[in-house]
């Protein structure tokens, strides 16, 4: 029923009694609020749940009925100037609603059992019940006043969560970087906000778009501001989505809690970027000049952020990677004027990625029974493999969510990347080439995190259920398996790219393997921990074990999103024509930019291009599985391997190229070092030059002035006598002297 949409205004304030409520008892009542602090998970999960029901009533009328409310009251009135504050419900803003309270009470209840142990527990439900208002708030605004400052809120509180365990440097220095480089974005975002106003008046999205669009068709416009103004407005959500160049903080935000990672960095925070150029569509799709940029940042982040993610080790780097490039997906559409393909995405990849997060995290928590709490090791993928019997519910949770991402029908994301993946070929080829290769490098890497995680032995020198020492501490998906020196041993071609050249001696043959010298550095930290382990093989240590039934909860739930909510955008003959939930969600958002939708569906083409976009899937898990997975039974395979690695067509495809892209991958494509050396270091060279220039010149002339006057006085002091007549005669000699040159400069 409409009347209920007057009361959404107090959508972001209902998860706020938690925080203010935890911080009250702390002040006044610490003892017991510490004692009772368990309790607070019931009331954060609670109060979003009433807000997930609102926004589910929300959303039904929105499909039913096909309207947009707004509903804004004055709170500054000044001459001309006047702002108003309001909410706005639209198609977009009950989608994000929606997003926001599923993933954020799945992440509520898995945090209760992760973060149990945590001396920050509380703080940690005050931050994560804060972030929700703010970005409740966020999607709800009716102007980009009111976005602006819940934008900075969801600023503030994903600094506090990501520098959760600010006692640790490396936190720390990542969310001081993930601040830095959003201030970057913002401080652009707040001068597009103002350049806007400068051309509309106006700050509310209703008038700003009539206005623009207005001025755009009596050719009133000024191209180059608008062009400056809309850019400054995309830089906010470059910054915010982790697009290309400013994707930097992403990765190392992985710092915080694993909740935090599922909730900020693949829901709702980074979707917050996808919200800001989703909304202000109507105005960007005016100015072609922006489209095409979005469109070609975006493919760069598409490409980009999978090729980072082949080669890296921690876990949740590389998820971090992966949300970095699928995101650009999102952008892209977002940039082709897909809009439906474009929030399709970001809904079945929010909830895959948050169930990847959330599972990553249940592994972590398993490693931990192990290596203890150090991240460094826990969420090493070179030191996992073999999970598969200790957590065989995170282990098809984690499976399934893989099998989405890398686009397998009939899972979430293979709906939403597939009609993006169409469009981009009908926008450009070159465009849609690189999108389709970097879907399979997406089901290349995600099923290398799988392998590695899941297949093989445990890949730590421990003992095992059965009570006997397992004869090796490498993986038999990466690192191989030392035991028994017999033709038998599995091994993987990345295995014998990476064994050192006494292991390859004694585990295969007499010959020995040259090893690339950077490669070899990067991995003899490992070798060496793994060989420490090996002397210490007498104690007896944990093993993994599957997680609490509050943890596999929130896993199961976010699987039975990740199977069945691509259904949403699977077309159905209503009356002669092919609909489907999603576009009539989307209808009255789609006609504001004056596009209509297609209400036909070729099914030939969409079976063909599935198969198509299906097929390139499968080759990047292919590829995995051969690289990956143990299953070369034989030295005669070794050898044929290697001959071919050693001895083929290595110009094209040989070794070099190998560790061209390893080191590229592994390094992060050299961007952070590029940043620190250009920027970092130049800019404390500048910093250090102006100090110096500060102290040795503008100081130094000033006090030389003061010195000078001081030594001037004293030798003066010296020279009077005290007899007037001096005086006078000196006085009247510096007159003299000052007359007759004044005489001769300006007389001769």
């Amino acid at each position: 029923m409409e009347h209920t949409y007057p009361y959404a205004w107090i959508i972001p304030f209902v998860p706020l009694p938690v925080p203010v409520l935890i911080g009250v008892g702390l002040l006044l009542f610490p003892t017991a609020t510490k004692n009772l602090r368990r309790m607070w998970a019931f009331p954060s999960v609670l109060l979003l749940s009433i807000v997930m029901i609102f926004s589910a009533d929300l959303s039904i009328q929105q499909i039913n009925s096909n309207s947009i409310y707004q509903y804004v009251w004055s709170w500054t009135i000044n001459n001309d100037f006047s702002l108003e504050f309001g909410h706005l419900i639209d198609p977009l803003t009950s989608i994000m609603l929606i997003l926001i309270t599923t993933v954020g009470i799945m992440v509520l209840i898995y945090s209760d059992n992760y973060m149990s142990h945590d001396q920050g527990y509380l703080r940690f439900f005050a931050y994560m019940s804060f972030f929700n208002t703010s970005m409740l708030g966020l999607v709800t605004s009716s102007n980009l006043i009111q976005i602006y400052i819940f934008w900075e809120l969801v600023g503030m509180c994903s600094y506090l969560l990501i520098g959760f365990w600010f006692t640790r440097p490396i936190a720390a220095n990542a969310c001081q970087k993930a601040f830095v480089t959003n201030r970057i974005g913002d401080f652009g975002l707040f001068l597009g906000i103002l350049g806007l106003y400068w051309i509309t008046g106006s700050f509310e999205f209703r008038d700003l778009f009539e206005i623009f669009n207005n001025l755009s068709y009596n050719n009133e416009l000024n191209l180059l501001f608008v062009t400056l103004c809309a850019f400054l407005l995309f830089s906010g959500a470059v910054a915010k989505s982790a697009q290309f160049p400013l994707h930097v903080w992403l990765p190392d935000a992985m710092e915080g809690p694993t909740p935090i990672s599922a909730l900020i960095h693949a829901a709702t925070m980074v979707a917050a970027g996808i919200f800001l150029v989703a909304r202000l569509l109507p105005l960007f799709i005016v100015i072609p000049y922006i489209m095409n940029l979005i469109s070609l940042i975006s493919i760069i982040t598409v490409l980009l952020g999978a090729t980072l993610a082949l080669a890296q080790k921690d876990i949740k780097r590389s998820l971090a990677y992966s949300t970095m490039s699928q995101l650009g997906y999102t952008m892209l559409a977002l940039g082709m004027g897909s809009y439906r393909a474009a929030l399709f995405h970001l809904i079945t990849h929010a909830y895959s990625k948050a169930l990847l997060f959330l599972g990553s995290g249940s592994i972590i928590h398993s490693m931990e029974a192990i290596v203890g709490y150090s991240p460094d090791k826990s969420q090493n993928m070179v030191l996992m493999g073999g999970l598969t019997k200790h957590v065989p519910i995170t282990k098809t949770a984690f499976f399934l969510g893989t099998l989405s991402l890398c686009g397998i029908p009939p899972l979430a994301c293979f709906w939403s990347k597939d009609e993006i993946l169409n469009d981009t070929w009908l926008y450009s080829p070159i465009f849609a080439i690189i999108a389709c290769s970097t879907a399979g490098l997406t089901a290349f890497y995600m099923f290398r995190i799988y392998l590695l995680t899941f297949e093989g032995h445990l890949n730590v020198h421990f003992q095992n259920y059965s009570g006997k020492k397992m004869s090796s501490f490498y993986s038999i998906s990466l690192w191989g398996k030392e035991g028994p020196k017999t033709t038998k041993t599995k091994f993987s071609l990345f295995t014998l790219l990476t064994m050192n050249k006494n292991e390859r001696a004694s585990s295969f043959s007499k010959k020995t393997y040259q090893m690339d010298s950077n490669l070899k550095k990067m991995t003899q930290p490992f070798i060496t921990y793994f060989t420490y382990f090996k002397t210490w093989n007498k104690k007896t240590f944990s093993y993994p074990h599957e997680s609490d039934n509050t943890m596999l909860f929130s896993l199961l739930v976010l699987v039975l999103f990740t199977l069945f909510v691509g259904a949403i955008g699977i077309p159905f003959n209503q009356e002669g024509k092919d609909l489907d939930i999603l576009s009539k969600w989307l209808t009255p958002s789609i006609n504001l930019l004056h596009k209509n939708l297609t209400n036909s569906v070729d099914w030939y083409e969409f079976v063909t291009n599935a198969i198509f976009s299906v097929s390139i899937a499968y080759f990047g898990i292919l590829i995995a599985s051969l690289l990956y997975k143990p299953v070369y039974s034989s030295l005669q395979n070794l050898n044929l391997i290697n001959s071919f690695v050693k001895k083929g067509p290595k110009r094209i495809f040989g070794d070099k190229i190998i560790y061209v892209i390893y080191n590229w991958s592994y390094n992060r494509g050299y961007i952070d070092a590029f940043y620190a050396t250009s920027f970092t270091r130049g800019i404390r060279g500048l910093a250090e030059l102006t100090h110096f220039f500060d102290r040795r010149v503008i100081d130094g002339i000033t006090n030389g002035v003061g010195i000078t006057s001081f030594f001037v006085g004293e030798g003066i002091k010296y020279v009077g006598g005290g007899r007037i007549s001096s005086y006078l005669f000196l006085y009247l000699s510096y007159v003299s002297i000052f007359l007759l040159s004044y005489y001769f400069i300006f007389f001769n």
